[in-house]
């Protein structure tokens, strides 16, 4: 038998057969692991809050590569070969994480993920209520700062600005901030936080005053009509806050040649600072000799003043600023006086005033802000009407420290304390009669605030706070609970409300005379809807205010403290719009305001509840600015128009029965580039020459017939006329003056 030969052990095989046998092994393993693996599919969908689908989400298994996207309707599937507890994980840009731990076995997993918005305070709501803010820096402001002084008829007086607002009424005869059926001395002025005492020009009788401080002052400006912050206080209607401007980018020279003076202004730039001194002078005597004007001028106005503000950097984030200005100012001129009737009496005004103002701002590390500021003010008026010598004098000083922390993403908290001092004198004598009157009080008040914005979401805040004031004059403490609340309806839109309690000295008038009485006070409820979108702005607001303990005194020869009390109440009502529209038409801007308002008063020496004479029903005011590239001009022009205002006429039965003209002006301005650094500027308030009379003025006591006889309230002249050319210099040569102006 043939044997056949055979390969045994120890014969070396070919490398071919290993290559088989292992890539045999390799498919073999991975066939048997696939039979092994328990894979998992994951569907769901992805909402947010209010169950909108989420398209493009990024939901994955947290420290693997197993993930998807959720698709247009928010839905979403994968599968994943991962057994046992794994996190899932959903990403999506603007909103928190959502993460849920899940049992991985093989078996359909389906999820329904709700997203919550995740919070942002650059994109958070932001309380608007009662606020209109004029800045630069911030991109969804109603206003911006050149706005204010480029505002025909303002002339370049802020307070003028405001006035095209809703929530003002026009008293022509006095030119001050008058607020939702607030007087004007409800109205206060702070500078940095810090506040002004006497921010007005003086002026003759029956003619409107000026606000002491030049726009091109401020970066910012916050007119609040109401439901302000509980920083503020001692203010029952409005407060308007002032922002002063901070460090320049070169070293300017501006110089100004105008109908009314000459002025001149200088800035000089360092590392870390800046230095700015102003001088204005001005003197109406060649104006008023070419212009008709109502009344005999004896002495025309003329005034002059300097002004030294510096900024100076401190460590990293702090910034030291200081400003100082002097104003002095005269006039003199005859007017009729019904209890002199038929001789005009002579008035003589000479007044003097200096503003200091140091503030400190900056933040003490990542959560603490600190800012701090002290004020003062002296106001002296000497001046004589008829056949007596008036001399008053005015102190004020205000210190405030305030202090923030930003607790949370969601919670901020701000609190402080501050100090308001003033002394006021007057001093009147009559010599043909014998009278002489002297009076004067001191007032020391110390405060204490603390508020929280607290944010739920990125779409409703809610800030609460509370105002602590104690009177060492009046022995009088009170406290001022505030609330507000806004609520985001989308990137464009929102409501806001507010509810606050607010309390102010007795004015000093009447603190003279007695320190028997207590805080005035208002209670404020506000409902706000803004919307802005592509360059158009529309505000709406209701608001209702009641105020209480009043002051009400008895007219006598010879007032005495037991002529005071506070027994006078009152309300207002009333519905205000603005719309602003910078879209539409090309290279144009304009701006509508309407307020209408109800409102009575039982105060001062009124009988009863009436209408106060410094309030108009309607008040309207458009407002357009137009770009003319080819002539290089911005070309202006504000109507205004606001209903008659009540007076009263002793000779009638009812009280502020009577009714003025309704008050009408349509006022243009022009200014024109002759250089990029060169503006002529040329403005004509009243254009039209609507006459304007502010009621009668009457004699203090009837005649031999039984009645009070009365001379008519109208302002110096019908029309102002003003022209100026305003130079600037500085190394680049593109720096203007054009928001001086008006």
């Amino acid at each position: 038998m043939k044997l056949t030969q055979t390969k045994f052990a120890g014969e070396k095989p070919k490398m071919s057969i290993y290559i088989k046998y292992i890539v045999i092994g390799i498919v073999a393993l991975m066939f048997c692991s696939d039979i092994m693996a328990q894979s998992t599919n994951i569907k769901g969908v992805i909402f947010d809050i209010k169950n909108n689908t989420l398209p493009g989400a990024n939901i994955y298994i947290e420290g693997t590569y197993d993930g998807a996207s959720s698709d247009a309707d928010g839905k979403f599937s994968f599968t994943t070969n991962e057994t046992g507890k794994h996190v899932l994980k959903v990403d999506y840009i603007g909103f928190e994480s959502y993460m849920k731990e899940l049992e991985l076995n093989g078996k359909e997993v389906y999820i329904e993920a709700n997203l919550k918005e995740s919070f942002n305070r650059l994109n958070a709501v932001t309380i608007t209520v009662g606020a209109f803010e004029a800045s630069e820096t911030k991109k969804a402001v109603i206003l911006k700062s050149l706005d204010i002084v480029t505002t025909a008829g303002a002339l370049g007086d802020i307070s003028g600005a405001m006035q095209t607002l809703p929530g003002t009424s026009m008293v022509g005869e006095s030119g001050r901030l008058f607020v939702r059926g607030g007087h004007s001395d409800e109205t206060q002025t702070y500078i940095d936080g810090i506040l002004v005492h006497e921010p007005y020009t003086i002026s003759e009788p029956n003619t409107a005053v000026r606000g002491r401080f030049n726009p091109f002052m401020f970066s910012g400006t916050i007119f609040s009509t109401g439901g302000y912050s509980a920083e503020y206080g001692q203010a029952l209607s409005s407060v308007l806050l002032l922002q002063t401007n901070g460090l320049q980018q070169e070293d300017q020279l501006d110089l100004s040649i105008q109908s009314i003076g000459p002025g001149v202004a200088g800035t000089k730039l360092w590392k870390s600072g800046a230095v700015t001194a102003s001088f204005d002078y001005m003197n109406l005597t060649p104006y008023m000799r070419l212009v008709p004007q109502n009344y005999n001028w004896h002495k025309y106005p003329r005034s002059y003043n300097g002004a030294i503000s510096v900024r100076q950097k401190t460590g990293k984030g702090g910034l030291l600023k200081t400003y100082i200005t002097y104003d002095k100012s005269s006039f003199s001129l005859d007017q009729e006086d019904p209890d002199y009737l038929p001789e005009a009496i002579n008035i003589k005004m000479d007044n003097q005033y200096v503003y200091f103002n140091t503030s400190w701002r900056g933040t003490l590390n990542e959560k603490w802000s600190l800012k701090t500021g002290i004020s003062t003010t002296g106001n002296f008026d000497n001046n004589s009407f008829g056949f007596g010598d008036y001399y008053g004098q005015l102190h004020g000083a205000n210190a405030k420290i305030a202090l923030a922390n930003q607790i949370s993403k969601k919670i901020k908290i701000r609190f402080g304390a501050e100090y308001f001092y003033k002394y006021s004198s007057e001093k009147y004598d009559n010599e043909p009669y014998s009278v002489h009157h002297l009076q004067n009080f001191t007032s020391n008040m110390i405060v204490g605030f603390a508020e929280a914005d607290i944010y739920a979401s990125n779409k409703f805040v809610t800030r609460l706070g509370g105002r602590y004031e104690y009177s060492a004059y009046l022995k009088k403490y009170n406290f001022a609970p505030r609330i507000s609340a806004a609520y985001k309806l989308d990137d464009k839109s929102q409501f806001s409300l507010a509810y606050g309690i607010f309390f102010q000295d007795p004015a000093n008038e009447y603190l003279m005379y007695t320190s028997r009485l207590h805080f005035e006070n208002t209670n404020h409820f506000i409902l706000n809807y803004q919307t802005i979108k592509e360059n158009r702005t529309f505000r709406a607001e209701i608001y209702y205010k009641g105020y209480n303990n009043l002051v009400k005194y008895r007219l006598t020869d010879h007032l005495v403290p037991t002529d005071h009390n506070n027994s006078g109440s009152g309300y207002a009502y009333g519905l205000e719009i603005f719309w602003r529209d910078r879209k539409t038409l090309r290279n144009g801007d304009y701006w509508i305001s309407y307020s209408y308002i109800d409102t009575k008063r039982d105060f001062r020496d009124y009988p009863g509840e009436a209408i106060p004479d410094f309030v108009s029903k309607h008040n309207f005011s458009l407002v357009y600015k137009h770009w003319i590239g080819g002539l290089r001009s911005l070309l202006g022009f504000t109507l205004r128009y606001s209903s008659p205002r009540c007076y009263n006429d002793p000779n009638k039965a009812e009280f502020n029965s009577e009714s003025m003209t309704p008050y009408r002006t349509l006022n243009v301005n022009w200014s024109y580039l002759c250089k990029q650094n060169v503006i002529i500027y040329a403005s004509i308030s009243n254009v039209t020459g609507f006459k304007q009379q502010y009621g009668y003025k009457y004699a203090s006591f009837a005649n031999e017939e039984g009645l009070y006889e009365s001379v008519p309230v109208i302002p110096d002249a019908k029309r102002f006329y003003f022209i100026g050319c305003f130079i600037t210099l500085t190394k680049s040569g593109e720096a203007n003056q054009l928001d001086k102006l008006e």
